[in-house]
């Protein structure tokens, strides 16, 4: 590959993750999205007008500036007004997608160097009154809650959670094995927190607290202290005697990553030194109704198209949209719970899904450097029936 087309990715950073409604419900997106890339920016010493082009990952703006936030958060980065930027979209893989779209931007020779990230805060989500622009004709009016439309397949309106127990009813997965995962989940994430390895990748904020103001720097939503004896008397959340609970689905948090996506002579220019190699990504479509199998076709071609097997991988992260989910894919694929998802995911650390994609590049990154291994896939399912899986490889 040439230095012309060979995409590299330099560093990131993320806000902390807030728990819904709590420490970031009052900080609009775009400026926990500039926070970010302000960061991101900052750790690699390098000069916002540097950046030509910013790849914005949201799925449900919240304001009027959310709806532009590719180029809010570019401008008040400090980017040139000449700098370009997109919004893009795609369920859970949505930051993944800024990932690759900036990569492919790159690949085509419309961009140099590039922020790609994203975020979200549901906690911020409107209730609308559909249907009033014309009037109502008689009664009361019916607000509808804008994070329905986030979290209930389009098809036939099942909660995801849904579509989890009938991922686990299909292949006969059971409610301990689901339990057991997230227990792994809180437990990898409070030593993830304790040994400084997820700080390295936070960026602290000051956020409104009452009339004053509080540094927030952890992530809000791990549960490190939880017990499997609890997790078990939690009950079914989606469907009577089901096996879906709180505590084995992905947490709703609230939160901004960035990563700098370059080309590598670019990059080599402005004296950047390259974290990761970008090397290509699939994306399939499954059923929706059981959205949570995507991961498995997507890693099956994304290994067919680079000639890889998943022994070649050192390193998964997948996203823990539910715990089902990477019970499926570990079974099916012979994925070692080793190798995987080491420093919590959706379940301990939460899911705002125009952010976690990047979450999960970062760390990949900072895994790979730490240990010494070559590739890492990240992966993951996505609502109204997809999966997504990225490969990056170490430099050096």
């Amino acid at each position: 590959m040439s230095q012309a087309t060979d995409v590299v990715l330099c560093g990131g950073k993320r806000t902390p993750f807030g728990d819904f409604g709590r420490s970031l419900k009052d900080v609009p997106l775009t400026k926990l999205g500039a926070h970010a890339a302000k960061a991101c920016l900052d750790d690699l010493e390098l000069d916002p007008k540097a950046v030509d082009h910013l790849v914005w990952a949201n799925t449900l703006p919240v304001d009027g500036a959310s709806l532009f936030g590719g180029r809010v958060v570019a401008l008040d980065i400090g980017m040139a007004v000449e700098s370009c930027s997109l919004n893009v979209a795609r369920a859970c893989g949505s930051g993944t997608q800024a990932i690759v779209t900036a990569a492919d931007q790159i690949r085509t020779g419309q961009s140099e160097i590039a922020l790609a990230g994203g975020g979200e805060t549901y906690s911020r989500a409107a209730y609308v009154a559909e249907g009033l622009r014309y009037g109502a004709k008689r009664g009361p009016a019916t607000m509808t809650d804008t994070l329905d439309w986030c979290y209930r397949d389009p098809f036939d309106g099942q909660f995801m959670g849904e579509t989890a127990e009938n991922l686990a009813e299909e292949f006969q997965y059971g409610r301990a094995d689901m339990d057991d995962w997230g227990y792994m989940s809180q437990k990898r994430a409070g030593a993830a927190i304790a040994s400084g390895f997820l700080a390295r990748q936070i960026a602290p904020i000051d956020v409104p607290d009452g009339k004053a103001r509080k540094r927030f720097a952890i992530d809000e939503f791990p549960r490190p202290d939880v017990t499997r004896e609890k997790l078990a008397t939690l009950k079914p959340a989606f469907r009577a005697g089901g096996k879906v609970t709180a505590g084995n689905s992905s947490g709703v948090t609230d939160g901004a990553a960035f990563v700098l996506v370059a080309q590598r002579r670019s990059a080599e220019r402005e004296g950047l030194c390259p974290a990761a190699r970008f090397v290509d990504y699939a994306v399939v479509g499954v059923p929706p109704r059981i959205m949570g199998a995507g991961p498995v076709p997507a890693i099956r071609k994304l290994l067919d198209r680079t000639g890889l097997r998943v022994a070649d991988i050192d390193y998964f992260e997948i996203n823990e949209a539910f715990a089902v989910v990477n019970l499926h894919a570990e079974k099916q694929l012979g994925i070692p719970r080793d190798v995987t998802n080491l420093y919590g995911g959706g379940i301990s650390i939460g899911h705002p899904p125009g952010a976690t994609g990047v979450r999960m590049s970062i760390t990949a990154m900072h895994h790979l450097e730490a240990t010494g291994g070559r590739r890492a896939i990240v992966s993951m399912c996505l609502g109204a029936g997809q999966g997504m899986a990225m490969l990056i490889e170490r430099e050096g």
